[in-house]
């Protein structure tokens, strides 16, 4: 166990835990490198969002729209330091306290704000928007920079994961879903140094502030699963996510 009891039920009763440092210096500057080289690569070849606009705008647009939230996907399908990031094993040792010894990758995201226009997230869950069975998958969110409520650290609602909750579509763009009925007094910020994460379970309310610093925040998301989670739509049944390059296993023990 690398977890204490006492974080593992921390963990349980407020849907998230603070962990802190996590990737050495060498790690941070490293994938610091490589993170930028991957947005830049992304902005030439059209292959990433600026969740602060509507979707479908043009290339244009989103780099000169007033606030940014910029996402690419499946960092670990584009570039091998973070291929391993995902199979880290202090990440993953903490995961298997958490859900148990067979993980599986769902998928994973870079989430960058700009310095000075770094663009909000909405309060949701993550799990509103993807809709697997059952809810109990957790993220590991990993920050490069330094990071507090005013340049963008996640904000929490304890207690929240217990309970899922109807989102509407966003009125600022058509990219995220929002919950509104919020008491945002009860919100926690999670701050970290560089190289540090926090873990939180698919179904806690959870927003990030925009960055209006001089400084940028450079995160990383992994969403990890227990193999057998099934994706759920109004149209079909339910289905299952193959073991395979895009989501594989990552550590198994059977």
């Amino acid at each position: 166990m690398t977890l204490t009891q006492r974080q593992i039920d921390e963990f349980h009763q407020n849907g998230y835990l603070k962990y802190g440092k996590i990737l050495e210096d060498e790690e941070i500057e490293l994938l610091r490198e490589q993170y930028d080289l991957e947005f830049e690569k992304a902005r030439k070849n059209n292959s990433y969002r600026n969740l602060s606009i509507h979707d479908g705008s043009d290339v244009a647009t989103r780099e000169v729209a007033p606030q940014r939230m910029l996402q690419v996907m499946h960092m670990s399908e584009r570039n091998i330091h973070f291929r391993r990031l995902v199979y880290k094993k202090e990440i993953l040792d903490i995961v298997e306290d958490l859900i148990g010894s067979n993980i599986q990758l769902f998928h994973d995201q870079a989430l960058y704000k700009p310095a000075n226009d770094g663009g909000a997230v909405t309060w949701h869950q993550d799990n509103g928007y993807w809709k697997c069975r059952p809810g109990n998958l957790v993220s590991c969110w990993l920050t490069l920079d330094d990071v507090d409520i005013s340049n963008g650290a996640m904000q929490v609602i304890p207690g929240s994961h217990l309970t899922p909750v109807w989102h509407e579509q966003s009125k600022r763009t058509n990219a995220l879903l929002e919950f509104r009925d919020l008491d945002e007094s009860k919100a926690v910020a999670v701050d970290l140094p560089a190289g540090g994460c926090m873990f939180h379970h698919c179904q806690t309310l959870h927003h990030t502030a925009p960055n209006t610093t001089d400084r940028q925040r450079r995160a990383f998301a992994i969403h990890c699963m227990p193999p057998g989670t099934r994706l759920t739509s109004e149209h079909q049944d339910d289905q299952s996510m193959a073991i395979g390059f895009e989501r594989p296993l990552l550590r198994a023990r059977m």
